[in-house]
Parts: C-alpha cells; structure tokens; sequence
C-alpha cells in the first residue's frame, strides 16, 4: 500500500476512496453523496486526482490480495491509513463523511461497518481545540 503524508490531501482522499470500495461495489449514490459533503473541495482534490486515488486504491489492495478472489484489509493495513491522519478535525469531517458514504445506498455491508467501527476506536479521544 502506498504511503502519503501525514493530514495530506492524498490520505483523506485515499480514507474516501475506500469508504467507496471497501464493500467491493462502487455506487452512484456515493458518489453523489461524497459530492454533497463538499470534503473534496475542503482538503483540496478535484476529481480527476480523487479518481486517480480510487484507481490506486484499487491497485495497491488487489496487489496485497495476492490472487485472492475477495480483498481484505488486515487490520494493520487499515490502521496505517488511519494514522496517517492525526489532524482531530479531519478526522471528524473523514468519519462523518465515510459514514455518510457508506449509508448512501442504503445497505451497509460488513466490510462498511468494520471500516467505520475501526476508524471511530482509532481515532476515539481525540479532543479539538477550543474555540477562540
């Protein structure tokens, strides 16, 4: 899997992306979602990169399935992705909009809610600064 910078543009796109594909079916009502939430336009990715990221997204797990017929995320995989957003603000806008993703077409899988049951205990506790 490939490595982004810490609260990088590429990273929060790549933890969208997934909420996306995680149930192994990319549908329209997510897209449409993902657009509604503005998170996009937030952390700075236009379409053409966020379909980029879901092709690589794509590639890197069906690299690490090794021939597999279904892909899974091992835990550590998906907490290394999780880590590379420390940011507690990001954090809650990702969630809420993976969430958000996952619902949109009106079936959550297993695969949807094991991604946000493990997104919401890794980055459980985290506190935002106060308001000025």
């Amino acid at each position: 899997m490939r490595s982004y910078p810490q609260n990088s543009a590429n990273a929060a796109g790549r933890l969208l992306a997934l909420a996306m594909v995680i149930d192994g079916n990319l549908a329209p009502a997510e897209l449409r979602t993902l657009s509604a939430t503005h998170l996009l336009d937030e952390i700075d990715i236009d379409v053409d990169t966020f379909q980029g990221l879901i092709g690589d997204l794509c590639e890197d797990m069906l690299e690490s399935a090794g021939g597999q017929r279904n892909v899974e995320l091992e835990p550590d995989t998906l907490d290394t992705l999780l880590a590379e957003i420390a940011d507690p603000l990001l954090r809650r806008k990702l969630l809420g909009a993976m969430s958000k993703i996952a619902d949109a077409d009106g079936v959550l899988t297993d695969a949807e809610a094991t991604l946000l049951a493990h997104a919401a205990a890794a980055w459980s506790g985290d506190k935002l600064p106060a308001a000025a």
